[in-house]
């Protein structure tokens, strides 16, 4: 019987820096911008990610919690790949409520979400969330965005250290998600009418279509189709 072979030293080195900077970072979100409660998602498949590291929680349901892209506020962040917020997470419109038992157990209401982004790679989402219903200022909003800016290089740094290829911004790699958006682009249809055919916000659709754009080197619609062809993605 034969064994797997051992991980590469600077790969098991890459990791422990990677956990460390994500660790870290939601323990400043706590200390350095006011949050109650810091969390970071790590994405663990192309189209989803779990909360792997926490600060300030009384519950834990929030830990080791999956999110799919394009659910709730960390999911759309994910989705999209920008930065999304709203002063009161259990009374909002623009996202979608599987979590709200889980936020509301660590009785949060404001929320934060910055999706961690190189070269069109996210290596997390970073959440600052408050105990109040108050809304984000742009000193706080700035302060997260700093600190998840920070955070990314060095992620980013620790990926090329493992020796890791950075994926081609050309190459078909989509997540299912963004796939099933494409294809119904290609056919024609509004965001809206993706939107509520999949059961997704405008702004997660056009998410979506903005990470196909990027991987396959378009800059609209039209050329995403062409190359969604190209690729074979489509028909």
């Amino acid at each position: 019987m034969t064994s797997a072979a051992p991980e590469p030293p600077d790969a098991r080195a890459a990791e422990l820096v990677r956990a460390a900077v994500l660790a870290d970072l939601a323990r400043r979100v706590v200390a350095d911008c006011g949050a109650d409660v810091g969390l970071v998602g790590v994405p663990d498949s192309p189209d989803a990610m779990v909360l792997r590291h926490w600060a300030g929680t009384r519950a834990d349901l929030l830990h080791n919690l999956r999110v799919p892209a394009g659910t709730g506020l960390g999911g759309r962040a994910l989705a999209e790949r920008s930065p999304t917020w709203v002063p009161d997470y259990r009374a909002a419109t623009t996202i979608s409520h599987q979590y709200d038992a889980a936020v509301g157990a660590d009785d949060l209401y404001a929320m934060l979400t910055v999706p961690l982004v190189h070269d069109g790679c996210v290596h997390g989402v970073v959440y600052a969330s408050l105990r109040s219903v108050v809304p984000f200022g742009d000193v706080r909003i700035g302060a997260v965005a700093d600190l998840a800016r920070t955070a990314t290089r060095a992620l980013a740094g620790a990926a090329a250290w493992a020796g890791r290829p950075a994926s081609p911004a050309g190459e078909a790699r989509l997540t299912p998600r963004e796939h099933e958006v494409l294809r119904w682009a290609a056919t024609g249809r509004t965001n809206p009418e993706i939107a509520a055919r999949l059961g997704l916000t405008c702004n997660t659709v056009t998410g979506y279509l903005k990470s196909a754009m990027h991987k396959l080197g378009a800059r609209n619609r039209v050329e995403l189709a062409i190359a969604a062809r190209e690729f074979g993605l489509i028909s």
